[in-house]
């Protein structure tokens, strides 16, 4: 499956909210055929795989791939036991909406696709200014899951260096919506809310709803979120 430089392949882990939405606009925009990937992990809010599906379509991924997994089976998270309530004021240290190891599962699942496409980029919309405090989203750890992924994949040894790109790693809220509306992106398909209901709308009050609503007034762009 080999490609020309004019046909560079990237892989980009999309959730439907606006941070992984905005990353593949990025990517698109710098050249990629973007194949946009989804895990229907036993999340407590449906609605994202929807939305998921419809930005990929908008921004014109050449495949839209959604992988079953079951992360409820371990628990531990707000966003897979639905015993366990989402937080609706903001909170010290690692909240209880972050779920264990879920973005070194993802990135793993996205890595292996990655070689059989033949593509070195992954880009994952990963934020380490505002956002609630988990420490798979750093960048230190993204450093580290670059580094051994080039030494445990038949491409990283093979030379074909693979990139886990983090477009939207130093930017606010803000600014990260100012990026996706200058490339066209529109938010009003996209789900961020960590209870929406199975229509899409969100609770206005969780961590993801205030960090969101939080950019956009900042950006001073119109907020296009649905609340219940």
């Amino acid at each position: 499956m080999s490609q020309t430089k004019s046909q560079k392949r990237a892989v980009v882990l999309a959730s439907g909210g606006l941070d992984s939405t905005t990353a593949l606009a990025i990517a698109r925009s710098e050249g990629f055929e973007c194949y946009s990937i989804s895990f229907d992990y036993g999340q407590r809010m449906r609605a994202e795989l929807v939305a998921a599906e419809r930005a990929a379509k908008a921004l014109g991924s050449v495949e839209h791939k959604v992988i079953t997994l079951d992360l409820g089976a371990i628990g531990g998270s707000a966003l897979t036991d639905t015993s366990i309530d989402v937080p609706e004021t903001q909170t010290q240290g690692v909240p209880i909406t972050y779920v264990p190891a879920r973005n070194t599962v993802f990135l793993s699942i996205a890595l292996g696709w990655a070689e059989v496409l033949e593509a070195d980029d992954i880009f994952i919309g990963v934020n380490a200014v505002d956002y609630s405090g988990y420490p798979d989203c750093r960048p230190d750890y993204i450093a580290a899951y670059e580094s051994m992924a080039n030494l445990a994949t038949r491409a990283g040894t093979e030379g074909h260096r693979l990139r886990i790109r983090t477009p939207l790693i130093d930017l606010s809220k803000a600014e990260i919506v100012k990026r996706g509306v200058a490339l066209g992106v529109d938010y009003g398909l996209t789900v961020s809310c960590y209870q929406a209901d199975d229509d899409g709308r969100a609770c206005g009050v969780c961590d993801s709803c205030r960090l969101r609503r939080f950019g956009f007034e900042a950006a001073g762009v119109d907020d296009p979120t649905r609340y219940r």
